[in-house]
């Protein structure tokens, strides 16, 4: 009996499911050993200590014989490839996770080493400025001694009283000293009085204030006041010192310290 088109057709299509059916079991099968090889190897590479890695190893050769069918030297490659592969990734991270850890101590020790810098400098600067402290009380306790010298003082008293005149230019001036100080500003002011006339060309009513006196525990000198008391140039021992300490502190720190090389401007 012959076979219709329709039958032939049928055939055909019942062969094709058979043999799609067939080539889906082979693929699953594949995959299913492809896994089980995977695993075994990751558990070998992460959690099998080092001592039970070689025993391990030749089990999941084994097993990769059995599952795929093939020789021991072709498993034991793939094994080997798989194994490096696993072995270079995690050697990788590791690499990278101690060399940022590097670059972060790295950092730590010039962010240190900039703070015990800052603190060396500080306390070479706070010694400085002790040093420089000291050499101004040294100071003031030399012009106590100055007037102790009656010739010598009075002297100064002169220079002090007529550089007042000149800065205030006034008609009327007051002065006030210490109250141990009153003899001797009389004298200079009776000396200083002719000259200022003679350098202004001016006349000069000077006043000593017999009320209040400068504290008796400064070094000496006087203050001079406008006939208001409105203008005041202080003219005392301390203040000279101060303003001559201000006026000459890059050369005492020159010759204390030395220059300092990072200075460009010496005004």
């Amino acid at each position: 009996m012959a076979l219709t088109d329709a039958d032939v057709q049928k055939q055909i299509k019942h062969m094709m499911a058979f043999i799609e059916q067939e080539a889906n079991e082979k693929v699953e099968e594949i995959d299913a050993k492809d896994m089980v090889f995977t695993w075994g190897v990751k558990i070998l590479v992460t959690h099998i200590p080092v001592y039970m890695i070689v025993t391990v190893s030749r089990f999941l050769i084994v097993c990769l014989q059995m599952c795929l069918d093939i020789s021991p030297s072709q498993a034991e490659e793939e094994f080997n490839i798989e194994k490096g592969r696993l072995v270079q990734t995690q050697r990788v991270k590791i690499m990278e996770y101690y060399e940022k850890k590097e670059k972060q101590i790295e950092q730590h020790k010039k962010i240190q080493m900039s703070n015990l810098m800052n603190q060396a400098r500080l306390k070479v600067l706070r010694a400085r400025d002790d040093m420089i402290t000291d050499l101004l009380n040294e100071a003031r306790q030399r012009l106590g001694e100055i007037a102790k010298d009656p010739a010598r003082y009075s002297t100064l008293l002169e220079g002090l009283l007529l550089q007042g005149f000149y800065q205030l230019l006034e008609p009327k001036v007051t002065i006030r000293c210490r109250q141990q100080d009153v003899e001797m500003v009389q004298t200079a002011v009776i000396k200083n009085i002719p000259i200022y006339k003679e350098a202004v060309k001016s006349n000069i009513d000077v006043r000593i204030d017999q009320e209040r006196f400068l504290p008796s525990e400064i070094c000496g000198g006087v203050e001079v006041y406008n006939d208001n008391g409105k203008i005041k140039v202080s003219n005392t021992l301390e203040s000279r010192l101060e303003l001559m300490a201000h006026q000459m502190m890059p050369e005492i720190r020159v010759n204390l310290f030395g220059a300092n090389p990072n200075r460009k401007f010496m005004d």
